[in-house]
């Protein structure tokens, strides 16, 4: 009896010995990644309603080809976001981007790629609807 003690012990010791591992504090990486997507797809539909605006205002004087550059600037924004969007999906599945599987070294590479392209994305689309905001409140 007590050497069965001795063996339930020594392995409950062993059991609560082993190193842990820890859910990793703060966001992945892929969720940062989805959160600036997150963060800015919403502002689509403002792409869109600019682009509608500028659209009336644009001619041929110089004033309205300012409209007309900052309507363009808006479209190759939206185009960037579509072609990030299909890019991505192109290169990550869905078990990665929604549950965090683990990624292969290219894969991890991949991502840090898609990273510094997201926030580039970010400032261009928060650049040009701040532009063709600015522009038409000048009216």
């Amino acid at each position: 009896m007590r050497t069965f003690l001795l063996i339930i012990c020594l392995a409950i010791l062993t059991i609560s010995c082993k190193e842990e591992k820890k859910a990793p504090e703060g966001p992945t990486q892929m969720e940062q990644v989805m959160a600036v997507h997150d963060e800015v797809m919403p502002k689509m539909g403002t792409l869109g309603k600019l682009v509608g605006e500028l659209k009336e205002k644009v001619d041929t004087t110089e004033v309205g080809q300012q409209y007309e550059k900052a309507m363009k600037d808006l479209q190759k924004a939206n185009r960037a976001m579509m072609n990030w969007m299909k890019n991505f999906g192109d290169r990550f599945d869905s078990d990665e981007i929604l549950y965090g599987k683990e990624l292969s070294e290219q894969k991890q590479q991949w991502l840090n790629e898609e990273e510094e392209k997201v926030n580039a994305l970010k400032e261009q689309i928060n650049g040009s609807i701040e532009r063709a905001e600015a522009l038409l409140s000048k009216e």
